[in-house]
C-alpha cells in the first residue's frame, strides 16, 4: 500500500532510529556488535504521492541521546556501567557532542515511488556533511515506513574507536536503520 500525501512530524514517540555497529581486530571476540538508539529526535517528512521527486525528508538527531540498546557477542555480557562507559565515549571520543550536538540529514532528491524510494541527501555528522542514500519502503498498513542505510565514519572525519592498544576496533561501516509510524491527521 502507497503513502498518503500530507506533511508529517515524527519523533521517538513514532518508531526507531538505530545505528549498528560491529566489531574487528584481533581481539575482536572480547568486545560487541551494539545497536545503539537514539532516544531524541525530530524528522519532518513530506509525501507527494503523486509525484514522489517533490517529497522530502529532514531529520535532526540529539547526538548526546544515544543510548546502547543491544550488545551481541564478546566474552561477557554488558553490564550499565559498561553501557553508560561506551555512551560516554561516543560522545567525548567518537562524536564530540560538545562541539557537535546534533547530526542532520536533508533529503537532495527522492527516487521510486509511494511505496518504495531511494531518499539521496546530505548527512552531517560531527561537523562533517556528506551524501548518503536512505532506501525507504512503505508497508502494507501504509502507515509504516521502514528504511537502512550505510554510512563510513571516516568519510565524516570520525576517528573510529579502538581499545586493547588497537586490537578490538569499531568497523568503518555502520547501518543505520529506521522503523516509524507516521501519525495519522497530516
Amino acid at each position: 500500500m502507497a503513502l498518503t500525501t500530507g506533511t508529517y512530524t515524527i519523533g521517538p514517540d513514532h518508531g526507531k532510529l538505530l545505528i549498528k555497529t560491529a566489531r574487528e581486530g584481533a581481539a575482536a571476540r572480547m568486545g560487541h556488535d551494539l545497536t545503539l538508539e537514539a532516544t531524541r529526535w525530530s524528522a519532518t517528512v513530506v509525501v507527494d504521492a503523486r509525484d514522489p521527486t517533490r517529497s522530502s525528508v529532514s531529520a535532526a538527531v540529539d547526538a548526546t541521546s544515544l543510548e546502547v540498546r543491544d550488545a551481541r557477542g564478546g566474552a561477557i555480557a554488558l553490564t550499565d556501567k559498561q553501557r553508560g562507559e561506551i555512551g560516554t565515549n561516543i560522545r567525548d571520543k567518537v562524536l564530540n557532542t560538545s562541539k557537535h550536538p546534533e547530526i542532520s540529514f536533508r533529503s537532495t532528491l527522492i527516487a521510486g515511488d509511494a511505496t518504495a524510494a531511494t531518499v539521496t541527501g546530505d548527512l552531517t555528522i560531527a561537523g562533517s556533511t556528506r551524501p548518503v542514500q536512505l532506501r525507504l519502503t512503505a508497508h502494507s498498513d501504509a502507515d509504516r515506513v521502514t528504511g537502512a542505510a550505510t554510512i563510513v565514519q571516516t568519510t565524516h572525519g570520525i576517528k573510529l574507536y579502538s581499545a586493547m592498544f588497537g586490537t578490538l576496533k569499531v568497523k568503518d561501516v555502520v547501518e543505520i536503520e529506521v522503523d516509524v509510524r507516521l501519525p495519522a491527521g497530516r
